[in-house]
């Protein structure tokens, strides 16, 4: 599990001769003091490598910067539009489908990107083959599985769900200071119109001390089993 970027070459592809793309989303933006801008990126790009390796599907690059505007107050923290984010999407999907790709599944790591439901909707609508993965069941599924303590409400950002993938799949990236960091904050009804920093100091909303790299483990395994209901859909 070395390589956040796929190694594979134009010769790999043509032999591997996949009908599926599959693109990971992430973001650039703060997750407190212990785990790095990239987090986000980093856990779609680990969900979208383990599906790779258990489906046959071409592997795309990831996204690295997407809509991260309620975090925009904390130090290092990159968006761009919506409108930028869907446009991004529509022209991989143009670019992939001309050489033989039917169907490109968007594997979404940031909760952010309320816009991926709207260009999947849109898109399957004009006759485009589309899914976005993990939908809300997956991840709970995904939950249970890896007996988290924690609701995906209460464990929003950079806690225990978060943390425990990282700590699984790289916990050379996760810094001390996790172990202490718990905050929670339930009522988030203004959110989209105040920011993070309205209901955060530390920009944390979640139980990291809870995570663990065996939970991640178990996280992951689950959403590659769920994959297989995507894949069912364009057989």
């Amino acid at each position: 599990m070395n390589h956040l970027l796929t190694t594979a070459t134009t010769t790999d592809e043509r032999d591997r001769s996949a009908s599926m793309a599959i693109l990971p989303i992430g973001s650039f933006e703060q997750h407190g003091s212990y785990l790095p801008l990239t987090t986000d990126t980093v856990v779609a790009s680990v969900i979208a490598r383990e599906l790779a390796g258990a489906y046959r599907v071409l592997l795309l690059p990831p996204v690295t910067i997407s809509c991260s505007h309620e975090h925009s107050e904390w130090p290092g923290t990159v968006s761009i539009s919506a409108q930028t984010l869907y446009s991004i999407v529509s022209d991989v999907y143009d670019s992939v489908t001309r050489s033989g790709i039917a169907t490109v599944v968007l594997v979404n790591g940031h909760g952010g990107n309320y816009v991926l439901s709207n260009v999947v909707q849109e898109a399957n609508a004009k006759g485009r083959s589309m899914a976005l993965f993990p939908a809300k069941e997956d991840w709970n599924e995904a939950r249970a599985a890896a007996q988290l303590s924690s609701s995906m409400h209460e464990d929003m950002h950079a806690g225990e769900l978060e943390t425990s993938i990282l700590l699984y799949a790289y916990p050379d990236l996760v810094r001390d200071g996790y172990e202490s960091a718990d905050w929670t904050a339930g009522d988030r009804r203004h959110l989209l119109t105040s920011g993070m920093q309205a209901y955060t100091t530390s920009g944390v909303v979640g139980l990291p001390s809870l995570g663990t790299a065996d939970k991640g483990k178990a996280v992951i395994e689950s959403l590659t089993r769920s994959f297989s209901g995507v894949v069912r859909l364009f057989e």
